[in-house]
Formats: structure tokens, sequence, C-alpha cells
């Protein structure tokens, strides 16, 4: 007599080959791309019916009663189930990362279209991220958005620490030496520069230039940690292989400072012009080089050559801090403190850069108002420890802090002294200590920082001005 399936068995076996059917699909996706994510719509087809305990595939609805349990499919039925559930899941770690916020830009800065780019950007690559978790590329997108804003906000201690850990987030799943490991590398480099820890920084930019020694920016990233860390030499070296790939406004940039930095100040004015003629007018990176060409002027003594350079920012960039707080410099120069302590005030308003509450601090002791100064002082503070906590390395902003606002010349020496461990042979820490140990009345001790901040011919003023000092005995 021939046997007739019962309406159970049915189904169950045709659900059984569709169950193996998804499955190889999930295996080769995973196999063709290494991407558990592109096999997440397969997985979906029968999630929510598992978990509702009915699966259902076109017309052969799966029922989990006790017909199923006791059927001849059942073993392997949840075996292929549980290979598709692994096949088609991205790992735990992907798909919990917590995108950090980007923050609202003040209206002064907003400039237009620009903040909506910056959000639209943010938009998309966070979307990539919720949509396919180990699409890198959406990670490095955040990591550059937050790396951007951190410089054009002044909110420091949000975006460095969030650039960082989605760049570790990449660091940590991509370790095969692909170009989102290389990208992922070189911008961690940016921010660890950014936050002054120099020594990593150089470890993570060679690191990114053992993977692609062909690109610019991560030998910019090379020739400023070395600078920071006093081997010029091999500053100098990275700086012309930067140059060499792309001579552009970034690698004129570096350029002009080691030009500066080995006493030709006119070299150095030079190719800062050359980088500003290379970028983009209203660009927030012109702008930046342009403000460094005018803090050249400003240093060396040509007092109109800046401020023409500050306003010209201005007419591209309207309300860019930097240049508002320079041009306050200026007046200040110039005996105008009304007018500075109005500049500086509109530069606070801006962004809260913790520059600007010294520049007020200073104009606040200029002009005799110390109860001010000391409030402003309080200010400071807890915008030093802010940054602090947040990764950021502030013993020359402390030692500085301490050498001309507070006078007390032991915390100043105490912090001068921490950055002197950590890089010995850099010519701005030794002139910092040249003019601390000058203060406290140290003479010998001045000379011998004096003559370590000599050694590249610097022309630095505060290095001309303290040999002088030390002359006169």
């Amino acid at each position: 007599m021939k046997r007739v399936p019962s309406d159970a068995t049915v189904p169950h076996e045709r659900s059984f080959r569709k169950l193996l059917q998804l499955v190889s699909q999930c295996i080769i996706i995973r196999l063709v791309t290494g991407n558990r994510s592109q096999a997440i719509p397969i997985k979906k087809l029968i999630l929510h019916q598992y978990f509702t305990g009915r699966l259902s595939f076109g017309d052969a609805p799966f029922v989990l009663n006790q017909t199923f349990m006791s059927n001849r499919l059942t073993a392997p039925f949840l075996l292929l189930l549980g290979i598709l559930l692994f096949a088609c899941t991205p790992s735990d770690q992907s798909a919990s990362f917590d995108v950090p916020e980007l923050l609202d830009r003040s209206a002064a800065i907003q400039l237009g279209k620009e903040w909506e780019n910056v959000a639209n950007r943010y938009g998309t690559a966070r979307a990539g991220v919720a949509q396919q978790p180990d699409a890198w590329g959406s990670y490095l997108t955040l990591a550059e958005v937050f790396m951007n804003e951190a410089r054009v906000t002044g909110e420091h201690g949000h975006y460095y620490p969030a650039a960082l850990r989605t760049l570790d987030h990449v660091l940590e799943h991509e370790t095969e030496p692909t170009d989102e490991r290389f990208r992922a590398l070189s911008l961690k480099a940016s921010v660890q520069l950014s936050q002054h820890e120099f020594e990593p920084a150089l470890e993570t930019a060679l690191a990114a230039a053992r993977i692609n020694p062909y690109n610019a920016q991560v030998h910019g990233a090379i020739t400023d940690a070395y600078v920071e860390m006093g081997d010029y030499p091999k500053a100098i070296a990275a700086a012309e292989q930067m140059t060499k790939i792309r001579p552009d406004l970034r690698s004129y940039s570096r350029i002009s400072y080691l030009r500066e930095i080995h006493g030709d100040v006119e070299g150095a004015i030079q190719a800062m012009e050359m980088a500003v003629a290379a970028g983009i007018p209203h660009y927030e990176e012109t702008a930046w080089a342009r403000l460094t060409l005018g803090d050249l002027y400003k240093e060396y003594g040509m007092l109109a050559e800046a401020e023409g350079q500050y306003r010209t920012i201005l007419q591209y960039r309207p309300n860019y801090p930097f240049a508002v707080a320079a041009l306050g410099d200026v007046e200040m120069e110039k005996g105008n403190f009304k007018e500075a302590e109005l500049l500086i005030g509109q530069s606070m308003a801006i962004i809260p850069e913790v520059g600007f509450y010294e520049q007020m601090a200073h104009l606040y002791q200029e002009t005799g108002r110390e109860q001010q100064a000391l409030e402003m002082l309080d200010e400071i503070y807890v915008m030093l420890e802010d940054d602090v906590q947040s990764g950021h390395n502030m013993n020359m902003e402390y030692a500085r802090l301490h050498l001309e606002l507070t006078k007390d010349y032991d915390q100043a020496l105490q912090y001068a002294k921490h950055e002197q461990v950590k890089r010995p042979d850099n010519i701005d820490v030794n002139r910092l200590l040249a003019l601390i140990h000058h203060a406290r009345g140290e003479g010998d001790d001045a000379r011998r920082h004096a003559q370590l901040a000599a050694r590249t011919n610097s022309q630095h003023p505060e290095l001309l001005e303290i040999n002088r000092l030390l002359a006169e005995g």
C-alpha cells in the first residue's frame, strides 16, 4: 500500500529545502565578499517568524509544534538554522558601535551651505554604519567630520575622543593592510598630533607609511611628529618626500615651518605665501594657512602685514574666530585696549577656544583689572582640565600660563620639565625652559637651555631676547 505523507510532513520537507537554499546563499556571500552584513536581508526573511514560533517559506508554513518536534527533519533543520544565524549576522562589536554625536555649530560659523554639507555628510555616514556595520568607509568619513569640526568649532573635548574611538573601532576589526586600515592609521596620527601626543603619533604615522609610502598626507604627519620630537634632519627628509609626492598647501606649510626653525624667516614667509596661493580662498584650511602667515609677520615685527592677512581671512570667512582674536592681538600691540577687548570678546563668543580666554586675561592684567583677570583664570583652568580629561597633553600650555599670567615659576618649571622628559630635543621646549629658569634667577640653567634652543639657528624673538638678557648678566 502506497504511503501518503501527512499534511505536516510535506511542508516540513519544503521548508527544509528552502532553509538549505538560504544557508547556501549566506555562505556563498560570506565566501565571495567576506562580509556578513550583505547577507542580513536573507536572514531577515525568517527571523521574525522564528522568534514568534512560526516559520513560513512561501506556501510552506512551518509550525513549531509537537508534530514538528517528532519529525525526522527536526535535528538537521535546527542545525541549518543555527548556521544561517551565524553566517548572516555581523559581529556584535560592529553592530553595537554607538556613533558619537554631531554638535550644532553656533550661527556665527555655520557659513551657509558649509554647515548643511557637514550635517549631510555626517548623516549619510551614520546611516551607512547603521545599514552595514562593517562598511569601514562610513566610519572614516565620520572621523574626518569630527576632526574638521574640532578645529572649526573648538570643541576639542568632544570631537577628538569621538574621532579616536571611531578610528580605533576600524583598526580593531580591519587588521589586514588594506586601504581602510591605512586611512584609519593616517587619520589617527593626525588626531594624536592635535592632542600633542607626538611619540605615539609618530609610531602611528610610520605604521601607515609601511602600508602606503606614496601618500603625501602621512608624510606630513611624520614631518610634524619629527619636528615636535626635535629630530629636525628626519623632519626635513619627510617634508621633502611629502612635497615630492604632492606640492600643495599642506606641504608648503611644512616647508615654511622648517625654514623658520632654521632661521630663514624670509624663506618661511615665502613658502607660506605659496601655501596660501595653493589653497581655495574660502576653505578653512586656506584660512588657517593665511592665519599662520599673519602670525609669522606679527612674530617678526611686521604688524601691518599681519593685520592685512587677518582682515583678508574675514573677507572669505566672516567671523573666523582665530582671525578675529588675532586682530585683537594687533590692537593690543598698538595700545588700543578697548578695541582689543571687543575683538577678543567676539572671538570668545564664537567658539570656546582656551587661547582666547588667555588673551583676555592678559588684557585684564595689562589694564590693571586684576580681579577680572583672576576670574578669567578660573575659567581657563576648567577649560584646560577638560582638555586634559579628553586626552590632550597640555604641559606647555600650563607652563606658559604660570610663567606669564600667574607668575608661579615653580609650577611653570614643573610642567615644562614634564614636557622635557617627553621630547628633550625640541627647541620650543628648551626655549620655554630658558625663559622659566631666567625668571627664577637660575642663569646657568637658562643658558644651557638657550643653547639647546639655538642649535638650529632659530631667530625666534623670544630666544634673541633671552640671550640678550643673559648676556647682560
